[in-house]
């Protein structure tokens, strides 16, 4: 009984970890008045790029943090597109997303021998906890996580740049009239969440599967966009929505090693059910930032 139980609590954090890192980094983005739905792309690359760079260079440290910087890249696009070129940012997000998995599965036939599946790491990221005996395993990109989400919502709530992040998302006119540059600050935040989605995306390849398959990242990030608008664009409820979320996905892993006769398809798509349901439940109460998907002109208010 308390094995099944010390078993869930580490399964719901353990998928709960890269859907943080995430949702983290889509707040940050659209809070500043950029719509993110490209951090399914963003995870992808993120999680190919991880493992590569640790199978290649034996380290797991360096794969994630370069995870992160893939990330990064490919947010520049995002940001590019819809600050420079003020294109459509549903659109950009969408192109994102294409280019993610695709680039990932290229790059992946290309140094590993024409395979979408690379080869294991020989390392992974360590556990932060181990207790074999009871089923109680913690990997430490839990621990960085909840420590992205601490400091996040502290810049957030509690200093000057987290109020004038706030301010780009509903009044970028007013931040602009303060001599600091609404295009400056909006690609910083759309770069460090690409930033944090690639480093969701290097903590699924790097601590829970070992290597990047065409499937590792299925899903997450749209999972992730939904703990933001459940968040209601707040990292503390964003957060949470990510633990819930994981607890769905650590249902699927428990109910699915028992001897139920439900079948193990009906149980794959708890986490997708469960993301629709609270997106028909909660959306109409979460209010985005007002100038959430506005290109930005100089000038104009």
């Amino acid at each position: 009984m308390f094995s099944s139980i010390f078993m869930t609590f580490a399964i719901t954090l353990m998928y709960s970890t890269p859907l943080a890192f995430a949702a983290i980094g889509g707040v940050i983005c659209e809070r500043s008045g950029i719509v993110n739905i490209g951090l399914e792309g963003m995870m992808s690359i993120g999680a190919f790029t991880g493992v590569a760079v640790g199978y290649y260079t034996g380290s797991p440290w360096l794969g994630f943090l370069c995870g992160g910087l893939a990330g990064g890249l490919l947010a520049l696009l995002h940001a590019v597109a819809s600050i420079t070129f003020m294109a459509d940012q549903t659109v950009s997000g969408i192109a994102i997303n294409l280019i993610g998995p695709g680039l990932s599965l290229f790059l992946s036939r290309l140094l590993f021998h024409g395979a979408t599946t690379t080869l294991p790491v020989p390392k992974k990221l360590p556990k932060l906890i181990n207790i074999s005996s009871v089923n109680f395993n913690v990997d430490i990109t839990v621990l960085l996580a909840l420590i992205v989400v601490i400091t996040a919502w502290f810049i957030m709530r509690r200093t000057k740049w987290g109020l004038r992040i706030r301010a780009l998302g509903e009044h970028p006119a007013a931040v602009d009239t303060l001599g600091v540059s609404v295009y400056r600050s909006r690609y910083a935040c759309v770069i460090l969440s690409g930033i944090l989605a690639g480093f969701g995306g290097a903590s699924v390849t790097l601590a829970i599967i070992s290597q990047f398959t065409p499937t590792a990242i299925s899903g997450q990030g749209f999972i992730a966009l939904a703990a933001v608008i459940f968040g209601k664009w707040r990292c503390s409820g964003a957060y949470l929505a990510c633990l819930l979320f994981g607890f769905a996905q650590a249902l699927v892993v428990v109910l699915g090693g028992g001897n139920l006769i439900i079948p193990s398809d009906i149980l794959a798509m708890l986490p997708y059910i469960l993301t629709i349901v609270v997106l028909i439940l909660f959306v109409g109460n979460s209010s985005a930032p007002k100038a959430s998907g506005k290109p930005y002109q100089k000038g104009s208010r």
